[in-house]
Formats: structure tokens, C-alpha cells, sequence
């Protein structure tokens, strides 16, 4: 995944990213946690809020896409799976939480060989 694909003007572009993951603006905002707001108004897209919880999804699909071989497998992976030593959450719900940065470390120790 590149992540300027999913750039417009230097902002994160929600619409980019739903089309990339065939869904809607409306569930990538909720799948970062974010309501439908965030993802319509310019100056809401534009936020730090919203142009960090976008960057924080984006991030971990791009980190585990490579196992997958795909972004679609990824984001099933990240709406889904649940996570090893995070009580059955998912990323997704970890992201939700405010808890992006404990995802990219567990899966940057799974990539070194510590496994949860």
C-alpha cells in the first residue's frame, strides 16, 4: 500500500480510502473510530483527530499487508481477527480505543519472532 494513493491535497482522503477498500466513507470512519462527520465536512476530514486516526489504520494496514498478499485480506484481518494478549480485541477496536501505537508494537513483535 502506498500511502500518497490515499492522499488528496496533502490530507488524507476518506472517499480514497473507501474505494481502495470497497466500502464506504461512512465505515472507515467508523472503523477508526470516528463518527460521519469526520468524514463529510472539509474541515472536519482535515483535523488532527481525523488525519491521525485515518494515518493510524493506514499504517497498520500497510505493515501487515505483506502476509496477506492483499489490502482487502489486511482489513478483514484488522475488522476481525482478534488480537494475541489484548483480551479478544481486534485492531480495529484497539484503534477505536485510542490504541493504534500497541498494535504497530505487537505486530512489529510478531515480525521479530516474539510471539504474544
Amino acid at each position: 500500500m502506498n500511502l500518497a494513493a490515499y492522499a488528496e491535497d496533502g490530507y488524507f482522503a476518506p472517499k480514497r480510502i473507501a474505494a481502495a477498500l470497497r466500502t464506504t466513507s461512512d465505515e472507515v470512519a467508523r472503523t477508526v473510530g470516528l463518527g460521519r462527520d469526520a468524514v463529510q465536512r472539509r474541515d472536519r476530514i482535515r483535523s488532527d483527530r481525523t488525519q491521525r486516526r485515518l494515518r493510524e489504520m493506514l499504517e497498520i494496514l500497510n505493515k501487515v499487508e505483506p502476509r496477506f498478499g492483499a489490502p482487502l485480506l489486511a482489513y478483514a484481518w484488522y475488522r476481525s481477527a482478534p488480537l494475541p494478549g489484548f483480551d479478544g480485541w481486534t485492531a480495529m477496536q484497539l484503534v477505536q480505543a485510542g490504541r493504534a501505537g500497541e498494535v504497530l508494537e505487537a505486530v512489529d513483535a510478531v515480525d521479530a519472532g516474539i510471539h504474544a
